[in-house]
């Protein structure tokens, strides 16, 4: 799937998996993790969540004329770098923090 395409639950799960989170997974459109009990994870939608990775990252996010942008904190010549956009500020921001790991596409 593209990342540019990833946005709710599955964009949740994969900010889960570059955060290090070894078994995220989706019930119910909810992405949870920390077995066995399962606690949300929404970085897309609440910035309780993704508001640290954005500064701890240096996630860089701005209003470009009809939509988010947003770029991670990476080398100039790195393949994964570049410009990634969204409806909102956090889900611009977590496709460039997914990207950052996983490029252009995660596996489906």
């Amino acid at each position: 799937m593209k990342t540019s395409e990833l946005s709710g639950a599955q964009l949740d799960y994969w900010v889960a998996k570059v955060e290090g989170f070894m078994r995220p997974r989706i019930e119910g459109g909810v992405c949870l993790v920390d077995e066995p009990d399962g606690q949300p994870m929404n970085p897309s939608t609440d910035w309780a969540h993704g508001g640290p990775i954005i500064e701890r990252q240096k996630i860089m996010v701005t209003w470009n004329a009809d939509h988010w942008i947003s770029g991670a904190n990476d080398a100039v010549d790195n393949p994964k770098s570049r410009i990634w956009s969204g409806r909102t500020a956090l889900i611009a921001a977590m496709r460039a923090h997914v990207a950052s790991k996983f490029g252009d596409e995660v596996p489906d």
